[in-house]
């Protein structure tokens, strides 16, 4: 199914309110500028309560920024392994080891 979605969530098999989302969340991340009532009412129309609107723009917006800060400060990637070691370590312990 992710895979899927990548490829193209408009066809994808998941949810008119999953569409609705990933929509609207390729929306802010190519002109957010463009944002307007009838977007959220949209949200609205497709079960998408305002919280979780706001959260989808503010979770966006975050990664937007990390991945400006990433790429203008020289951060790089970690490997394959890292990410797997990471992955067992939160599954074990949780965000706080």
């Amino acid at each position: 199914m992710v895979d899927a979605v990548l490829e193209d969530f408009r066809t994808a098999p998941i949810s008119d309110m999953e569409k609705a989302l990933f929509a609207f969340v390729e929306k802010i991340n190519r002109k957010s500028t463009d944002i307007a009532q009838a977007d959220i009412d949209a949200m609205k129309a497709a079960g998408w309560s305002e919280e979780a609107i706001y959260d989808a723009i503010t979770v966006c917006a975050l990664f937007r920024f990390y991945n400006t800060w990433i790429d203008a400060t020289g951060v790089s990637d970690m490997s394959s392994d890292a990410y797997l070691a990471s992955g067992v370590r939160m599954a074990e312990h949780g965000y706080g080891q």
